[in-house]
């Protein structure tokens, strides 16, 4: 399947830290259908992940230290860790600062700069190029550099922009957890198929 193509897609205004500020309960579903772009690479998220301070899956359980520390800054900054030693993960941080929460950003569907994720992922399979939090990262290049980078300053290699249509987001539990996977805290745009794994049909 080819990727739409970016003339198609249109993006609203640049998102602000007052809209990461916010619950992550509500930030994460509101993600979905927003564009993401690094460098001028990405597309449209179709499908996130909450993670919050009391949640036993979450990186901010055990309070600020180590990695979890960008977590409890900022909100609207990037936190980007790696996965099981193998790839990498981006975090969006919301609510205000001292509160330990983040959405993962689980699959985009691919818009801008998709020659350079083929390239970057070597698949013909645009389905592919960012389903999932792995595949995601290394089509648009994101590792450690990033963790900490801030996703709303003008000037930044990062860009959220708002959607321009209302989206209502499936959801269901989450994926690759083994603590709390059973909290429907996975939301995704209905009917894309560019999710890292369908949700379960209510």
């Amino acid at each position: 399947m080819v990727s739409a193509p970016a003339a198609r897609i249109r993006a609203g205004a640049r998102l602000d830290r007052d809209f990461f500020a916010r619950s992550v309960a509500e930030v994460a579903p509101d993600l979905v259908g927003c564009m993401l772009t690094v460098d001028g690479v990405g597309g449209l998220i179709v499908e996130t992940e909450r993670y919050e301070q009391d949640d036993p899956a979450s990186h901010s359980f055990r309070g600020p230290k180590g990695r979890a520390l960008v977590m409890f800054g900022e909100p609207g900054r990037l936190y980007v860790y790696r996965s099981y030693g193998l790839h990498w993960c981006v975090n969006l941080v919301c609510e205000p600062e001292g509160r330990g929460a983040a959405v993962l950003i689980r699959a985009l569907a691919p818009v801008h700069g998709v020659a350079r994720m083929r390239a970057r992922r070597r698949s013909v399979d645009d389905r592919l190029l960012c389903a999932g939090p792995g595949r995601l990262t290394q089509a648009l290049a994101i590792d450690r550099h990033l963790d900490g980078a801030d996703a709303v300053a003008p000037d930044g290699r990062v860009r959220l922009y708002d959607r321009v249509a209302p989206v209502t987001p499936v959801a269901g539990p989450r994926i690759g957890i083994t603590k709390a996977a059973e909290r429907p805290w996975r939301f995704g745009m209905p009917g894309s198929p560019y999710l890292s794994r369908p949700f379960p049909r209510t």
